[in-house]
Order: structure tokens, then sequence, then C-alpha cells
């Protein structure tokens, strides 16, 4: 192995400390040279400049500064970015792809608490729990469920994922499990492919209007704001339930609103527009509304996962290998 690899943590410090403990960073030098412990909030400072003169990879997290022409300029044996999280849009500048440097996310070990939320609510939805569980509550009686909700339960339920994404793709696998109808709407996506994850594939429309759940797991761009339109939400079958762990953006929000407070519409919003709603938006208080704090990533004990697969990445290069999860230039537009 080769521990003449270089490495420098560029990242603010309090996200270095959350990803990154000492048993993490123990775990990384022994297969690379981690330069300082300390990481780099910024590019300018003599400490920083010492370090991107020596590196060969900056390990990235949350809230990494621009890397943009003036700092590769003074990095010249700078070749990789180890990216710990998913989308690296915030920080690696177009001078990065344009010098070749090699990026690398750990979309793929995200991907995972977001794919086990999702699917644990995909459950409990079906299972109507939280129409329940506030019957229950609201009525301090351990009321019959199958009286009031004849329709509840998994099997033979129709699910529908929309975007075949890192996330979406492993819903689907997670799924699989499970006696329950999928379906899935990607435009990018082929029919076998789409047999390979245990689905049929579907149009947008179709799924919406005849899927139990929905689930939305599209990248959040230009072309995908408010995809989930006002048409797309009037057509969802009364009693469906709607899952957005993916952008707020992604969906009309007021649109949403109105027909939740049709009431027969549930939702599970792990995200919204703005990520943090007024007091009075009626979305804290809706009966039919689950609203998380966009929790669905990693988080707490996930943050290691993450960590680790970006140490692992790191010994490849070490040994001379490719790294397992680079970020090719022409799909730098379509992560999340």
């Amino acid at each position: 192995m080769n521990k003449h690899l270089k490495v420098a943590l560029a990242m603010p410090a309090d996200v270095a400390a959350g990803i990154f403990p000492e048993r993490v960073l123990d775990a990384l030098e022994s297969g690379a040279t981690l330069l300082s412990r300390e990481p780099m909030s910024e590019f300018t400072s003599p400490q920083s400049l010492a370090l991107l003169a020596e590196a060969d990879a900056l390990i990235t997290g949350w809230g990494t500064a621009m890397i943009d022409g003036s700092v590769l300029d003074s990095a010249p044996k700078l070749r990789y970015i180890l990216h710990s999280a998913g989308t690296v849009r915030h920080h690696v500048g177009g001078a990065c792809w344009d010098r070749g440097i090699q990026v690398s996310t750990a979309a793929d070990a995200n991907a995972v608490p977001v794919a086990e939320y999702t699917v644990a609510m995909i459950v409990l939805a079906n299972k109507r729990i939280l129409q329940v569980a506030r019957e229950v509550r609201e009525q301090r009686s351990m009321l019959p469920a199958h009286e009031i909700f004849p329709d509840l339960g998994n099997y033979n339920k129709r699910v529908g994922i929309i975007g075949a994404s890192k996330i979406g793709r492993h819903v689907l696998r997670l799924l699989q499990c499970y006696e329950l109808e999928l379906v899935v709407a990607d435009p990018f996506l082929s029919d076998a492919e789409a047999t390979a994850l245990g689905a049929s594939k579907a149009t947008l429309e179709e799924l919406c209007a005849t899927s139990d759940v929905v689930s939305l797991h599209a990248p959040s761009l230009p072309s995908t704001r408010n995809m989930i339109n006002d048409g797309l939400i009037a057509s969802f079958k009364p009693g469906a339930t709607f899952i957005n762990t993916a952008r707020g953006e992604l969906v009309d929000q007021d649109a949403l609103l109105a027909r939740i407070q049709q009431d027969d519409l549930h939702a599970v919003l792990d995200v919204t527009t703005p990520w943090e709603l007024p007091a009075e938006s009626p979305l804290y208080t809706h009966r039919n509304v689950l609203l998380t704090p966009h929790m669905a990533g990693s988080l707490g004990s996930e943050l290691e996962r993450m960590a680790m697969s970006t140490v692992a990445e790191a010994h490849r290069l070490a040994r001379g290998e490719a790294l397992k999860f680079r970020l090719p230039p022409e799909q730098r537009g379509l992560s999340a």
C-alpha cells in the first residue's frame, strides 16, 4: 500500500468533528498519509496554502469552500476530490472538471438511510399506522382499526417510485421482499432495468393516478422544479400517501396543501419549500401530514458509513486502484 498518498481535510471544523471522529481518522491513516487532523475551512490562510501545496487528494464535506481555479493553482499535486456526502455542486467548481480532477462522492452510502426511511414510511402508510395512532390518541380508545380503515394493509398495494436515482433504486430493491405492486417513472430507465428492480415502468401521470403510495426521488434541477404539479396532485387517488425525501422545490407546495386540506390525501414530508417553514404553515398542524426536519439522510450513527466509504476510496487510491464511486463529469449536473 502506498501511504505516500497525501490527503487533506477541507470542511468546517464542526462538520469534520461529526463525520470524522478520531477513530475514523485512525482508519484513514492506516492506509494514507493525512497531512493534518485539522480541517481547512478556507483556502487562503498560510496554513491552508501549505496543505494545498502538498495534497494529492482533498476529503470534502458539507460546507466546504468553493474549489475554483485559484484554489487549484495553489494545489499543483491535487488529483482527487473525495466528498464525504452527496452532491458536490456547491463546492466543486468548473475548473476542477476542466483540469481533470477525479471526483468521488459518498452518495451511495447516503442513499441507504434515505431508502430505509422511505420504506418504513411506505409500510406504515399502507398499514394506516399514522392515522390509527392519531385516532387512538384523540379518542382515548383502542378502537377497531380495521373497521375505520378497511383498506389497511400492504398486501398487493401499488407503490409508485418517481426517479430511478441511487435512492429510488435502493428503495425498489428493499421493497422487493414485500408483496407489493411496484411501478417506477423515470424517462431514462428502460423497461428491462425496471424489471430487474422488481418494478414495471409507468408514465408519471399513470403512476400518480393509480398508486396507493407515491414516493419522490428525482434530482433538483431547473427541469424538475414543480414537476409534481397541480394536475398530478389532483390526480392522486383518494386516501393515497405522498412521500417526499428529495427536495421541496420539486413539488407545487400550494397545490399539495390544498389537496391535503380536502382531507383525502396524506403526506410524509422530510423536505419543504422553504426548508424552514413559517410558524403559521398549516403543514405543521394538519392531521394528514407527518413532517420531519430533513432527517432521512445520514445523521447520528449513519455519518460514519459515509466517512468510511470515503476512507475506503482513499485506500483504493493508495493501492493504485480506481475510485469505486467516481462521479463522471457528464453526470455532475444530475446529482441532487
